[in-house]
């Protein structure tokens, strides 16, 4: 995981978009083991490896956006559905965005989930859900009956 990391990050140097923090290598002071710098990339595009890869470290990637609709777009824009993330003091565009954004969770203005929400995705980030009533339900045996009488 830290050599793929490394390399998302230096593809995101070569494909041209501005590093704001971090970067490639270990962080001062942690030679050892498979720390990763915190990075932060602006001016990227959907284009680039760093935004439609799902990196699984501490990257992120700023992409701009002038509309409400190119912004879902863009977000949508993936193979991938596991969460987005919303920050505006508009409600109203929250609650609008969290309804189009094709992920399996939406978080809005820095509110995490609670402990019983449901955990997963949509698309190549998985079918299912773990946490809550909804990861219990891969534990019991579903069974349709048709035709029932009367005794």
């Amino acid at each position: 995981q830290f050599s793929k990391i490394q390399a998302l990050i230096q593809k995101g140097i070569d494909e041209g978009a501005t590093l704001i923090a971090g970067g490639t290598g270990r962080p001062d002071g942690l030679e050892k083991g498979y720390f990763v710098k915190p990075t932060v990339f602006a001016d990227v595009n959907n284009e680039m490896a760093i935004a439609r890869e799902e990196i699984f470290g501490p990257v992120l990637s700023i992409i701009p956006f002038d509309t409400e609709e190119e912004a879902v777009k863009i977000a949508n824009d993936t193979v991938y559905g596991l969460t987005n993330y919303v920050q505006t003091t508009d409600a109203a565009k929250a609650n609008r965005m969290a309804r189009r954004l094709r992920s399996g969770m939406v978080e809005m203005n820095g509110t995490s989930r609670g402990a019983g929400a449901p955990f997963g995705g949509y698309k190549q980030s998985g079918n299912g859900r773990e946490g809550g009533s909804w990861g219990l339900e891969d534990f019991l045996e579903v069974k349709a009956v048709s035709g029932w009488g009367d005794e």
